[in-house]
């Protein structure tokens, strides 16, 4: 095994049979995978392409029909190479009469941990996660994004090398998306490596170094992100504000030496950049409305009093 890899598979293939044993079905087709350690890797496809048979193969609750797997560099059949894992399933299956305090510790003394390390560990996870104020309430009450919340921190007990993660933003809203890459990029920086598996692209493309793409039973895209998505026909030439007549001498230059039409506009946030902006500057200034670049800013929307608003509504 490759001394950097931390999950490495060779010609891996997974055969579904049905009670007769007959092949019912092709789940994975000759996979060759690397993942290097420390980096955040995105295993993407539609439904049915292979993801979760992949992830079952790493985790050994599956044998592959032909090829091999190793992780952490032991076998994947070997059940001791778990303790290094950390998994956070697309539905987490958590005990639902337990608060997070009787959650973490449950799971913390599974992996044998003394009474003052799972108590250390807990402190520090829902610090992490941002369910301090939530610790004694019963999972049962925690909102979807609260139980995705404590799914990662019940990952992450253990303090794992490898980390893997399914649909890991699944129900969570946009601030606490944005709270969930965050922390996943911390655990890059702590050294761990991550596997996630997501449909939500723009995710993927905000936190992982490098991507897989199945269809089928079979990788059909591997590299790294930034490389994968540059659009090497066009180039690109950024600059702070220019006026109109520096604008038509650098289109004027361009000219010279190609002949395609030349497009000079602004560049475009994203949506989720703009509503986290949004959000944020509402906190800061209460009742002013955030005025789009562009707009008329010297007669800004009126905002009423918080009583009048209410009494409005």
């Amino acid at each position: 095994m490759n001394s950097e890899a931390v999950i490495e598979t060779r010609s891996l293939s997974k055969v579904y049979r049905d009670f007769w044993g007959r092949k019912k079905v092709r789940a994975l087709n000759s996979l060759n995978l690397e993942v290097k350690q420390g980096e955040i890797f995105g295993l993407l496809g539609p439904n049915g392409s292979g993801k979760t048979t992949t992830i079952k193969l790493l985790l050994g609750l599956l044998f592959p029909t032909e090829g091999t797997v190793e992780i952490l560099g032991q076998p994947a059949t070997d059940v001791s190479k778990n303790q290094r894992i950390g998994y956070l399933p697309e539905e987490s299956y958590l005990y639902r009469f337990l608060n997070a305090d009787e959650t973490l510790d449950f799971y913390g003394r599974l992996f044998n941990m003394s009474k003052a390390d799972r108590r250390k560990r807990t402190d520090e996870l829902l610090d992490m996660v941002k369910l301090q104020h939530a610790r004694k309430r019963q999972l049962r009450e925690y909102s979807k994004g609260m139980t995705r919340r404590i799914g990662l921190a019940q990952a992450l007990i253990n303090n794992p090398d490898l980390v893997l993660l399914d649909e890991p933003t699944s129900g969570l809203d946009p601030l606490g998306t944005r709270d969930m890459k965050d922390m996943i990029l911390n655990l890059r920086d702590q050294g761990k490596t991550v596997l996630m598996c997501s449909h939500v692209l723009s995710d993927v493309q905000d936190v992982c170094d490098r991507v897989a793409i199945l269809d089928g039973g079979e990788l059909k895209v591997l590299g790294r992100v930034d490389e994968l998505l540059k659009n090497q026909g066009i180039t690109q030439i950024r600059a702070s504000t220019l006026s109109e007549d520096a604008i038509a001498e650098v289109k004027a230059v361009i000219a010279k030496h190609n002949n395609d039409t030349i497009d000079v506009d602004h560049p475009v946030t994203t949506l989720e950049d703009l509503f986290l902006k949004t959000v944020r500057d509402s906190a800061d200034r209460p009742g002013q409305r955030y005025v789009p670049p562009g707009e008329d800013k010297a007669a800004p929307a009126e905002s009423l009093p918080a009583s009048e608003e209410a009494a409005e509504s």
